[in-house]
């Protein structure tokens, strides 16, 4: 099998224990983690060849990171190093009626500081057959924004899947551009796209028909229909369009599913209850690395491959950390209805 390239940030996770505010720790757990990173991580735990590009500092922090992908099954000869720091999120994990909380700490961080021409993309995509960013890319800066265009632009003249996660931050973009100015010349890109509707109005003014998200309005999943033709209309290269479903009763209880659309047929997966979530950091990337894996092993049957990729994510609420770290069969036997949670002997 051709292997999976993904480009983007890996940051420095600094967590209170447990369910502990900022202002009640006196220490942080540690964790490393973003969002292509995350995907790659998946990747390999499905046993799919796969190379993570980024930008490191040279020091013992950045080196800290190189060693989890590394530990994780990932590739990593191609991550440059330079630039002055890792980026840090501080997560202060929520519960019941109180939300989760996210303090960013990532400016100047060494992927900030990235140039055109730093990457040696044919280099990078020799025998590679798909490659993924995601929206949090191009908003860090113009230069990651530059990278990510000619990262997509060179894998579309060698015929590789480009795939994207529209993953809209609002605290982000702060460089001078908005989303309508870099986002739509990226997705044209783009054969596969993965959103929610936040993603859709928030990137492209694209809402749901006859529903304001913006009033947490309550829809079912045929009711995503509209978004994901309207954003198929709006980049014609895209061959598949696919909308993730999370109904947030609370910090600790959500409901997840998600919707395919292929240009001809809609397909709905299962809705499922996840009710004490442990960490949902990385649910859409855990997604995402489900759904590559899916239509790459499912290449003819698109409901199975978003079955898998659901039923991935929904696994990872029960994960802690960035990354999912769940077997092939853990997932299709949550696809084939055993939720129990017995203990496996």
């Amino acid at each position: 099998m051709k292997k999976v390239v993904t480009f983007g940030e890996i940051m420095l996770r600094l967590a209170p224990p447990g369910f502990l505010r900022f202002s009640q720790t006196d220490s942080f757990e540690v964790i490393y983690g973003g969002g292509e990173s995350n995907v790659a991580v998946s990747l390999a735990n499905y046993g799919i060849p796969v190379d993570f590009v980024t930008r490191l500092p040279n020091n013992d922090i950045g080196k800290c990171a190189l060693m989890e992908m590394r530990k994780r099954g990932v590739g990593t000869e191609h991550i440059l190093f330079g630039g002055d720091r890792l980026g840090i999120y501080f997560l202060e994990t929520g519960a019941v009626s109180r939300g989760s909380k996210v303090v960013y700490d990532r400016d100047h961080s060494s992927i900030c500081t990235i140039e055109k021409g730093m990457v040696d993309w044919e280099k990078v995509f020799h025998g590679a057959g798909w490659f993924h960013w995601t929206g949090i890319t191009p908003a860090i800066s113009q230069g990651a924004a530059d990278v990510c265009l000619e990262a997509i632009q060179a894998a579309s003249e060698l015929g590789i899947t480009v795939s994207t996660d529209l993953n809209y931050r609002k605290k982000l973009w702060n460089y001078g551009k908005t989303p309508g100015e870099i986002m739509p010349d990226l997705v044209a890109g783009c054969d596969v796209i993965l959103g929610n509707e936040e993603d859709a109005e928030k990137h492209f003014d694209i809402h749901p028909d006859e529903v304001d998200v913006t009033k947490g309005e309550s829809m079912d999943a045929q009711a995503y229909i509209s978004v994901c033709k309207k954003l198929m209309e709006r980049f014609p290269k895209a061959k598949k369009v696919i909308v993730t479903l999370r109904g947030s009763i609370s910090a600790s209880h959500n409901t997840w599913s998600g919707v395919l659309y292929n240009g001809k047929d809609f397909f709905n997966a299962a809705t499922y209850q996840i009710t004490h979530i442990v960490d949902r950091v990385g649910g859409g990337d855990s997604f995402m690395g489900g759904l590559i894996y899916g239509l790459l092993n499912y290449p003819d049957d698109d409901q199975k491959a978003l079955d898998y990729a659901v039923a991935a994510s929904c696994l990872k609420h029960t994960i802690y950390g960035d990354a999912n770290q769940v077997t092939i069969d853990e997932v299709e036997k949550l696809m084939g209805g055993d939720a129990s949670g017995r203990v496996s002997r």
